[in-house]
């Protein structure tokens, strides 16, 4: 709704302006409390990144690319790389106690030295259901422990 009043209410079709009013007052809604719920569905990733599909298609020049290739001339991510990275921040602020959260929450921890790949792997326990599956302690894990060091 909100990208489609861009389009209308914007008199001047310059790309930057049209840009810049998207990542100020679409992308923070589609982005919200992103860490707390961020689907793995297909359905769910397809319905949030068609909003900005959508959008960067009535983009003038644009109409004739595809999403990605859009994506590239315009210089902004597709959602759920921003998604992904909003999650690997806040496992960062996690494991590195920036925030007043206790990491043992989340995650199960084993520094060391003795495995491949950065010495901050996680670890968590199977799940059996779908709610803890999609929930952002188990979903980042793959994502976190594939790092490579610094």
């Amino acid at each position: 709704m909100r990208a489609n009043l861009i389009h209308k209410c914007f008199y001047s079709k310059d790309v930057s302006s049209l840009l810049s009013a998207f990542t100020t007052y679409v992308r923070p809604i589609l982005e919200y409390c992103c860490v707390v719920w961020n689907s793995l569905l297909v359905k769910d990733i397809n319905a949030l990144e068609a909003v900005q599909r959508r959008f960067t298609k009535r983009i003038p020049g644009m109409k004739n690319l595809t999403y990605y290739q859009r994506l590239r001339a315009l210089g902004i991510e597709s959602l759920e790389l921003r998604r992904l990275h909003a999650d690997l921040l806040f496992t960062y602020k996690l494991v590195f106690v920036l925030l007043d959260v206790d990491v043992s929450e989340f995650f199960t921890t084993q520094f060391s030295n003795e495995r491949r790949g950065h010495r901050y792997k996680l670890y968590v326990s199977t799940c059996k259901s779908s709610v803890r599956y999609n929930c952002f302690s188990h979903s980042v894990i793959r994502v976190w422990n594939i790092l490579p060091d610094c």
